[in-house]
């Protein structure tokens, strides 16, 4: 039995893209064991992070999800400065190369979770 060019194709981004989560999670893992204090030591005027803060003693989850929302507060400060969840001062404080690792990890998160939805989308119609 042969395999198709397609399949091999489907197989190849397939790898691809759990991969990359897979790399995405170690490295938000480590990025939250690491670097969590001093993200909240930057934060602690902001609202929204700062209700979050005690699920950082919940284990992996729950600092995987204070680091969720602190990446979602350096991507799109403009709506949380908007409704009162951020604090401008603290955001311009906060170290510029700890910020562009979240943003590139937040962004390289989506892209592989699009292209992880994207294969699931183009087998689920039988196309491959």
């Amino acid at each position: 039995m042969s395999v198709s060019v397609a399949h091999k194709i489907f197989l190849c981004i397939s790898i691809i893209g759990f991969g990359g989560l897979l790399i995405f999670l170690g490295v938000a893992l480590h990025l939250a064991y690491t670097k969590m204090d001093v993200m909240l030591d930057h934060l602690k005027n902001c609202p929204s992070i700062m209700v979050r803060a005690p699920y950082k003693n919940g284990g992996a989850w729950g600092r995987l999800f204070v680091l969720a929302a602190i990446m979602g507060i350096m991507t799109m400060p403009n709506i949380y400065l908007r409704d009162g969840g951020a604090n401008a001062k603290d955001l311009q404080s906060f170290p510029r190369s700890l910020r562009r690792k979240l943003i590139v990890l937040h962004w390289s998160g989506l892209v592989f979770i699009v292209l992880l939805l994207g294969l699931f989308v183009v087998s689920a119609l039988g196309l491959v």
